[in-house]
C-alpha cells in the first residue's frame, strides 16, 4: 500500500490545557488517577490505537494483506497523542473517528487500519473496554471499604448506642451493628457489580447494520475466518461474552445496567454518611478533624462533615448519570444511531468517576473516623427508660396483660414523663409511673430486671455485627490488592 502524502509533526505529549478552559472536577478533584487515565482523552486514543494494532495484527494472519513493517510503523507511534491536531482534523471532517483515523494513518506513514471496521466497531468496543476496567477498579476499590469496614464493625461491636427510626431514639443497638447495616448494603451491591463485570458482553466486530458484511467481502465470504478474527478482538479486549445480533450500537440499556450498579454501589456508603453528619451534630461522633484543617472561615470552633457532605454530594451527581443514561434505555431507532453520542460521553466517564471519587472519600472517612463513648452513654442513659418500653411491653404480656390495653399505659406514661423532662425535670421517672399502674402488672423489680436481661436491651445486635464481619471478609478473599488499598488524598 502507498504512503500517506505527507506526515504530521511527531508529539510526546498533549497541549498544556490553557487557564481559560474548564477543567474536569471530577477527574482533578474527587477521582483516583488510576480512573481518570482510564478516561483522559488522551488514553482513549491509544486504546483505540491498539484496537486498530489487535486487528491489523488478527487480519494479517487470517490472509489479508498488510505488511508487518506498517503494523510496527503504527505500533511505535501509538503513544504519540496531539490532542490539538486531531482536533483541527476534525473541524474539517466533522468526524471524530475519521479524524482520528487520518491522525494515525500520518503518524504511522501508512493506510492500513480500519479495514472493514464502521466507527461503532472501534468506539463501541473500546468504550465498553473503558467500562469494564472501570468496573474492575471499582470493585477493588469497594472491597477495600468492605474490609475497612468490617474492622471498624470488630472494633464498635459492644460500644451501644440509642439506635433511631424517623430520627427519633428507637431502641438501643450498637455502633459496630449500625455500621453493619449500611455494610451489608454494600456487600450486596458489591455481588451485584462481580455479576456484572462478570456477565458483561461485548458487541464484537458487527459493521454498520450488524451483519459483518464488510468483514465478510474482506475475507471473501469466509465465515470462519470472520468468526475467528472477531475472537481475536474479544481476547485482545479480555472480554468472555460477546452480543450475537447486535446493530450498529449495542443495547443502551446494558449501559444502564452498568451505571444502576455503579448507583447502587454508592447507596450504603451515602446513607452512613448522611448518618454519620447526624451522629456528628450530636457530638456523638466525628468523621475526624486534621491538623491544620479549617472547619469553617468564619467560626473557628467549627468540625462540620465536610467529607460525609461530599459522599453525600457524589452520589446526587451518580443519580443524575443514573438519569441520563436511563433516558436512553429503549430509545434506540432501528439498527441504531448515534443522538446518544452526546449523553454517553458525559455520562458514562462522569459516572465512574463520580462512583470512584465516592468510594475513595469512604476509605478515608472509615480510617480516619472516631467516636466519643461518654457522650454516647450520656444519651443512651437520658433515654434508656424509653428505649426499654417495647421489651416492658412484650414482658407485661408474657405476665398476663392485655397487649393494647398496656400499650396505652405505657404510651400514656411515656408521653407524660417525656412532657416532664421537656419542662425541665433533671430525672426520667417512667419506670416509677409503670410501676404503679396496674395495667401494666409488673413491679419496679421486675422492670428493672427486664432491662438487664438482654444485655443492654441490644438483641441479636453482637451476633449480627459478627455475621457481616465474615461475610465481608469471604467476599474479598478473592482480592489481596483491596487490604493494601490506599485512597487518594483529599483535597
Amino acid at each position: 500500500m502507498s504512503r500517506p502524502a505527507s506526515k504530521s509533526r511527531a508529539h510526546t505529549s498533549t497541549p498544556l490545557r490553557t487557564a481559560s478552559l474548564p477543567t474536569d472536577v471530577l477527574a482533578e478533584r474527587y477521582a483516583s488517577p488510576a480512573m481518570a487515565e482510564i478516561w483522559s482523552p488522551p488514553g482513549k486514543v491509544v486504546l483505540e490505537r491498539e484496537f486498530w494494532i489487535a486487528v491489523m495484527r488478527a487480519q494479517r494472519e487470517l490472509g489479508v494483506e498488510i505488511p508487518q513493517r506498517a503494523i510496527d510503523a503504527y505500533a511505535r507511534v501509538k503513544s504519540r497523542v496531539d490532542l490539538a491536531s486531531i482536533q483541527a482534523r476534525e473541524r474539517v471532517t466533522r468526524h471524530d473517528v475519521k479524524a482520528r483515523i487520518e491522525e494515525f494513518c500520518a503518524l504511522a506513514g501508512y493506510e492500513q487500519i480500519h479495514k472493514g471496521l464502521t466507527s461503532r466497531d472501534l468506539t463501541e468496543n473500546v468504550e465498553q473496554l473503558q467500562i469494564r476496567r472501570s468496573l474492575q477498579l471499582l470493585r477493588v476499590t469497594a472491597a477495600a471499604c468492605l474490609l475497612r469496614l468490617a474492622a471498624r464493625v470488630q472494633e464498635f461491636r459492644d460500644v451501644v448506642i440509642t439506635a433511631r427510626t424517623h430520627n427519633v431514639a428507637a431502641q438501643p443497638t450498637t455502633v459496630g451493628r449500625r455500621l453493619a447495616m449500611f455494610g451489608e448494603e454494600l456487600l450486596l451491591a458489591f455481588r451485584r457489580l462481580e455479576a456484572v463485570i462478570a456477565l458483561y458482553p461485548l458487541r464484537g466486530l458487527k459493521g454498520p447494520v450488524g451483519t459483518q458484511l464488510d468483514q465478510l467481502t474482506l475475507f471473501d465470504g469466509d465465515a470462519r475466518k470472520v468468526t475467528r478474527l472477531e475472537a481475536a478482538i474479544v481476547r485482545h479486549l479480555g472480554f468472555t461474552h460477546t452480543l450475537d445480533a447486535p446493530g450498529q450500537v449495542y443495547p443502551r440499556s446494558l449501559d444502564f445496567e452498568v451505571v444502576s450498579a455503579v448507583y447502587q454501589l454508592g447507596a450504603g456508603p451515602s446513607s452512613f454518611a448522611k448518618t454519620w453528619r447526624l451522629m456528628s451534630g450530636y457530638e456523638l461522633a466525628s468523621e475526624g478533624f486534621q491538623a491544620g484543617q479549617v472547619g469553617s472561615s468564619a467560626m473557628p470552633h467549627k468540625q462540620n462533615a465536610r467529607s460525609c457532605e461530599r459522599l453525600n454530594g457524589l452520589h446526587v451527581v451518580l443519580r443524575g448519570y443514573l438519569n441520563m443514561v436511563m433516558g436512553l434505555a429503549g430509545d434506540q431507532w432501528n439498527e441504531g444511531d448515534v443522538s446518544c453520542s452526546v449523553v454517553r460521553r458525559v455520562a458514562l466517564p462522569g459516572a465512574m468517576m463520580a462512583a470512584d471519587g465516592l468510594l475513595q472519600t469512604f476509605l478515608t472517612i472509615l480510617d480516619e473516623l472516631v467516636i466519643f463513648p461518654e457522650v454516647i452513654a450520656a444519651e443512651r442513659d437520658r433515654y434508656l427508660p424509653f428505649l426499654a418500653t417495647t421489651t416492658i411491653l412484650m414482658t407485661a404480656v408474657r405476665a398476663g396483660a392485655g397487649r393494647e390495653r398496656a400499650h396505652a399505659a405505657i404510651q400514656a406514661h411515656a408521653q407524660a414523663a417525656a412532657s416532664a423532662m421537656r419542662a425541665g425535670a433533671r430525672t426520667n421517672d417512667l419506670f416509677n409511673r409503670l410501676a404503679a399502674d396496674p395495667r401494666i402488672g409488673l413491679t419496679r423489680k421486675q422492670l428493672d430486671a427486664a432491662v438487664r436481661a438482654d444485655g443492654g436491651l441490644t438483641g441479636a445486635a453482637r451476633a449480627q455485627a459478627d455475621a457481616f464481619v465474615k461475610a465481608a471478609r469471604a467476599a474479598v478473599k478473592s482480592i489481596p490488592e483491596a487490604a493494601r488499598f490506599r485512597p487518594r488524598a483529599l483535597v
